[in-house]
């Protein structure tokens, strides 16, 4: 059973899906949750389902690039063999990407190489696909690379983008997609069926 780490850094919503098909089909151990700071949604996840907490807290005086090395130190230790960004707001630092080259997914919402990259997370990329009017939207799971949203796509769907949309209305629609995307794609990286060559993604079936 391959063991994975989902970093989160708000409610946790994409951590739970991941939770949850993995409690009714089997196809990982969920060794850690990384918060990005205490007293997130997602770690009470974490608490209520016995998984493991890594936390950044700014307070204490640690470095970004510390915690990096201490996380990154923690899991390969523990055998951790895939990491999972399920809402992670820090940019990901190239020697962690390192140490884990293609062995990283994200997932993001839109359709990359829209509205993605230094600036575009949360409700800011609904806002920019609204004001851009673009008619369709959605989410990608990529894996991660140094270039910011630039890794080898996995997977896509669209949403379409209505004439009333708010950025909370479109940001809930694609938020469907991703709690049913994010753990397909976990389930299959842990089934050894994503097979990369350069930037093409194929699944075997």
């Amino acid at each position: 059973m391959k063991k994975i780490a989902v970093f989160a850094s708000g409610g946790g919503t994409d951590f739970q899906s991941i939770i949850d098909a993995n409690e009714c089909e089997k196809f990982c151990e969920i060794a850690y949750l990384v918060a990005s700071k205490p007293q997130i949604g997602a770690i009470g996840r974490a608490e209520k389902h016995g998984i493991a907490t890594l936390v950044y807290d700014k307070t204490t005086g640690e470095s970004k690039d510390a915690f990096y090395e201490r996380v990154a130190k923690t899991l390969k230790d523990d055998g951790v063999e895939y990491v999972v960004l399920a809402g992670w707001l820090l940019v990901v630092p190239a020697a962690f990407i390192n140490e884990f080259e293609d062995r990283i997914i994200n997932i993001h919402p839109s359709l990359i190489p829209s509205f993605c990259g230094m600036g575009y997370y949360g409700l800011r990329v609904h806002a920019a696909a609204i004001e851009y009017g673009v008619k369709v939207s959605g989410a990608t799971v990529h894996f991660v690379s140094a270039d910011v949203d630039g890794g080898a796509i996995i997977m896509q769907r669209a949403v379409e983008v209505k004439d009333d949309d708010t950025p909370e209305t479109l940001q809930a629609r694609i938020l469907k997609e991703e709690h049913v995307m994010l753990p397909t794609c976990v389930k299959w990286l842990c089934q050894g069926k994503i097979i990369k060559v350069g930037r093409k993604v194929n699944v075997l079936q």
